[in-house]
């Protein structure tokens, strides 16, 4: 039996012990709360794993193909700027990289192979924190000109020595490139990108679908959609009312802001007025929910450090969660509602 296993056990019995008001996961009774929604119900597990991997199945049929589509016309929009800022990729200097950062992830595609971001920082020599900066299209703010000149010159000079000839027909003719040849290869290049981010594309689609799904449900229970004043406490949320995307204060000796993807507070208030906090959870594999799974409790024992242990926070789950996830979950106090079965968030005392 593995620690997760254990300690999912010892959990799974102590949950059952109501009668004094007593919850390992902090859903606590004096709330008005049910003990759990799913997190003590292992026995559904398997079904509600298959029953979410269709559900999410059928929504990336349907609906993927033209988020890709849509984005990749806006990323063909971003490569044509960028050729018509490099003159067809011709003048690729420092300058040009001082004034226009955001371009250097189209330009590593434009390379032969396409660079990495570590890639092009080792190949150049370059600052780490100087590219990811450019990624992020900005500049670092505390460089010093002359240092950034000469680290924008690295980075040209390695992009020039790897621009991929074979889709520039034109480079080293002195002609410049015929609307058709120009067309082709920014479509290579934005195919090249989206490749690199399709995931990202997707996750973001369906994170947005799932709160627009949250928004509606609550709406239809009356709730109000609501922004709550940063300089107010958590308590003084206003009855009725929900937030979406809210950054919450934790910390005692150290004070970070913790997102938070929906924040609910009843219209019935619970004992310590505070809030319901829901984070949604969206997955197209089983594997890269495990690398991940670590976040929520991360988050779940900042909450609960700064507000006590009856913090209510639970997962919104549509796609590939598996048994071991849930499991870790469970076993660090964090109950869940599967989005194929959206009505559970009633348990919640909404």
């Amino acid at each position: 039996m593995t620690v997760i296993d254990a300690r999912f056990d010892s959990l799974h019995h102590m949950c059952y012990n109501r009668s004094r008001g007593k919850c390992a996961f902090g859903l606590c009774l004096y709330r008005g709360l049910a003990a759990m929604i799913n997190a003590d119900k292992p026995h559904l597990w398997k079904q509600d794993i298959a029953a979410s991997v269709d559900y999410f199945n059928r929504w990336f049929i349907t609906f993927a193909p033209e988020t890709f589509r849509r984005a990749r016309a806006a990323t063909v929009e971003q490569v044509e700027k960028t050729f018509l800022a490099t003159n067809d990729l011709r003048d690729l200097t420092p300058q040009l990289l001082q004034q226009h950062p955001a371009v250097l992830p189209t330009l590593r595609m434009c390379t032969a192979p396409p660079l990495a971001v570590d890639r092009l920082i080792g190949l150049a020599g370059v600052s780490k924190n100087l590219v990811n900066n450019m990624e992020q299209g900005k500049l670092p703010a505390k460089m010093a000109p002359h240092l950034l000149i000469g680290e924008l010159t690295k980075i040209c000079n390695t992009l020039v020595k790897l621009l991929d000839r074979d889709i520039f027909l034109w480079l080293g003719s002195g002609i410049g490139p015929s609307n058709q040849e120009r067309d082709r290869a920014a479509a290579i290049i934005a195919d090249r990108l989206c490749n690199t981010v399709s995931d990202p594309i997707i996750r973001n689609a369906q994170e947005q679908r799932q709160l627009a799904r949250i928004s509606q449900y609550l709406d239809q229970l009356g709730y109000r959609k609501q922004d709550h004043p940063s300089n107010k406490s958590l308590a003084d949320m206003e009855p009725g009312t929900y937030a979406l995307r809210m950054n919450i204060a934790a910390g005692t000796s150290h004070r970070i802001n913790i997102p938070v993807d929906v924040v609910i507070q009843p219209r019935k208030l619970c004992q310590d007025r505070l809030p319901i906090f829901i984070e949604a959870k969206s997955a197209g594999d089983f594997t890269n929910t495990n690398k991940r799974r670590k976040e929520e409790a991360t988050k779940m024992r900042q909450l609960r450090e700064t507000y006590g242990n009856h913090v209510v926070y639970v997962l919104f789950l549509c796609g590939y969660f598996g048994i071991d996830y849930l499991k870790y979950e469970a076993a660090e106090g964090i109950d869940w509602v599967w989005e194929h079965r959206i009505n559970d968030l009633a348990q919640l005392g909404l």
